[in-house]
């Protein structure tokens, strides 16, 4: 017995079978292990941009286009990045439901994973921003003296039309600047690489990505900063404080005229009695 338990043990095939074990063995732990290949990931990538196609034709091309070309309702979009669509449709700008002057934010009408998509299929048909990542736009870690800079950074280039802690303002033609206090920090970091509606773009040569962080930082530190009483009237500062000094004072200096409007004719009504 022990003869053919032996002979089998020493099969001619028996080394390569071992061989065999070991290889495929070794090749599942590594196909485990290992990240996930460039095929994988184009893959997934193809099908993101396949799903984003499909939701740019039933949800924009109505203005935009069916291949993203522009119409008279709406700008092309080649060329303009994952960031601009990011933006746009993450804030709930678009799609427009009422297309005007300006098309103000409001809940958005797609999630995470839809906005990507449309994002991906978008920046697939021309080179533009990408969507930062989380370390571009996170204040987290920011010094007092970098967050104080960022605030010299906001006042030059962006209070003259957000005011000075970022509650917005009116521009010309029916035009204006929102307010960006509780936008998130993404959001403002694209709004600046990529200049959506009446705002400019900052790009990487006029504001670095460390320059736009610490505006970032700066909005952060003031939306954080407590109340220290009294009436905001809206933090517009000095036009609605004068303007409501204004009508304080002359509303106080009517009553005044009133008053003694109203004495001189009791004098009078008493004299001629």
């Amino acid at each position: 017995m022990s003869r053919v338990l032996s002979a089998h043990r020493r099969h001619r095939f028996a080394g390569g079978a071992v061989l065999l074990v070991t290889l495929v063995g070794f090749g599942g732990v590594y196909a485990l292990a290992s990240p996930p290949s460039q095929a994988s990931e184009k893959a997934a990538q193809s099908t993101q941009i396949e799903e984003g196609r499909k939701l740019f034709a039933v949800s924009c091309s109505s203005c935009h286009g069916l291949d993203a070309q522009g119409t008279e309702r709406g700008p092309s979009l080649i060329g303009v990045g994952a960031a601009a669509v990011d933006f746009q449709v993450g804030t709930g700008r678009m799609p427009a439901q009422n297309p005007a002057v300006q098309v103000p934010r409001k809940p958005p009408a797609f999630d995470e994973e839809e906005t990507a998509a449309l994002a991906a299929y978008v920046a697939s048909l021309g080179p533009g921003p990408a969507v930062p990542s989380r370390e571009d736009y996170d204040p987290e870690g920011l010094t007092d003296a970098e967050i104080a800079e960022g605030g010299e950074l906001f006042r030059t280039n962006c209070a003259s039309c957000h005011n000075v802690v970022g509650k917005g303002g009116a521009l010309t033609w029916g035009r204006y600047a929102p307010n960006i206090q509780g936008v998130s920090p993404k959001h403002v970091y694209e709004a600046m690489l990529t200049g959506p509606q009446n705002m400019p773009v900052f790009a990487d040569s006029v504001l670095t990505p460390e320059d736009k962080r610490k505006v970032i930082g700066y909005l952060d530190a003031v939306q954080s900063q407590p109340k220290q009483g009294g009436f905001t009237l809206g933090s517009m500062g000095p036009v609605t404080e004068g303007l409501a000094a204004w009508l304080g004072g002359i509303g106080v200096l009517v009553l005044i005229a009133i008053w003694i409007a109203a004495k001189t004719a009791k004098g009078k009504g008493a004299q001629a009695r």
